[in-house]
């Protein structure tokens, strides 16, 4: 059986070019980055051109970027790292309804802290208003989080508008990136970022293994403590072979961003016309405004967990939301956040592309599904 993996948002397959420059940090350069002898200054080395590839595809320095387990770990980072450092100018902090968990959780614990936290609901079509953000600020805001693209829907946020907004208030701005590296221009000076998430394994790179760009000046606090390890930032022993990957995954998203994005867009537009030619009602929850790579509709009358259930027979991976939320009972929160009903909410479907997907296998996986809800419509 030919499988076909639209689950991209979720995950993605280890690139052979990245998984070719892991390979020999696995076992013959695998001194600690923190130890002074050849072996060690070596595997040093590698850490710090792989933090340069990453400040690179942003517009940072170097020394700007702090090497984590992942994007969640990046984002907890972040976010309590300055709701602590700013703490005596103020304990309220701004965020949306429509943030990964890996925020949402985060400002919810600093809730329980005491903190502050004025949740931002989005327009009908997913996508965050300025003038939202703006109304929400107040003198003792510290920090705003919005993420750059939407996970479920891939509704693109204005943060460079909001990035101007709080530049100009002196309020701290964090940008969860996971979804938008590659596919997006992410240039924290230009959109006033001043901390920034990304992912290696949404890049076609490893899992285990993230970024925080962390801007130079900030009062920003460390969470993890013990040893001296990413210039006295992050503790613990580095994850080289993962740290070498991600460099390479990002520096090859970023040279190839162009092409990519071109061919994503493709994909997506041959998936949604095979769906709207053979669907009637089909509902696009995915706004205009929106990366290429994320296709959100609702099959009126066909469960998703049915839809799911039956293309996975078929050798079609696709999902209903979140990885992250894939055993929860709760509806998607992003949906809700959108005002769309319960009904709605539970045909959504989430289909996601990469450029490692072929024209030939999302037209196959659009007939197949078109035929799986039909069939599922009828009883």
């Amino acid at each position: 059986m030919t499988v076909i993996y639209l689950d991209n948002a979720a995950t993605t397959p280890v690139s052979q070019e990245v998984l070719d420059a892991m390979q020999p940090y696995f076992r013959d350069i695998y001194g600690n980055p923190s130890s002074v002898h050849a072996s060690g200054r070596q595997a040093k080395g590698a850490v710090e051109r792989a933090r340069e590839q990453v400040a690179r595809a942003i517009n940072a320095k170097p020394n700007e970027i702090v090497f984590t387990s992942g994007g969640t770990e990046a984002d907890n980072s972040a976010i309590i790292g300055t709701a602590i450092g700013y703490k005596d100018k103020g304990k309220h902090i701004v965020t949306t309804t429509i943030e990964h968990h890996a925020v949402l959780h985060t400002y919810e614990f600093l809730q329980e802290m005491g903190y502050e936290v004025t949740f931002v609901a989005p327009g009908a079509d997913g996508i965050v208003r300025v003038a939202d953000i703006a109304a929400a600020l107040r003198e003792d805001t510290t920090l705003v989080s919005v993420m750059a693209v939407n996970n479920e829907t891939g509704a693109v946020q204005p943060i460079g508008e909001i990035g101007g907004l709080t530049r100009e208030r002196g309020i701290i701005f964090h940008t969860d990136a996971v979804q938008a590296m590659g596919l997006l221009q992410l240039d924290v000076e230009a959109l006033g970022i001043d901390l920034l998430s990304i992912s290696g394994h949404k890049l076609h790179g490893p899992k285990g293994v993230g970024a925080l760009y962390v801007r130079r000046g900030l009062y920003w606090k460390p969470t993890q403590h013990g040893g001296s390890q990413e210039y006295k930032r992050r503790a613990g022993t580095e994850n080289l072979p993962g740290i070498v990957g991600l460099g390479v995954a990002v520096e090859r998203a970023a040279e190839q961003r162009d092409a990519r994005y071109a061919h994503i867009a493709k994909l997506r537009e041959t998936m949604l016309s095979v769906l709207q030619e053979g669907v009637e009602q089909l509902q696009v929850n995915t706004p205009e405004q929106a990366v290429p790579s994320i296709l959100n509709v609702t099959f009126p009358g066909a469960p998703a967990e049915r839809i799911l259930m039956n293309l996975d027979m078929a050798g079609i991976m696709a999902s209903s939301g979140s990885a992250c939320t894939s055993g929860s009972l709760q509806p998607s929160h992003v949906l809700v956040a959108m005002g769309l009903g319960e009904e709605c909410v539970k045909a959504a479907i989430r289909f996601s592309f990469s450029g490692q997907n072929t024209e030939e296998e999302v037209r196959a996986a659009a007939a197949k599904t078109v035929e799986v809800v039909l069939r599922l419509q009828r009883r």
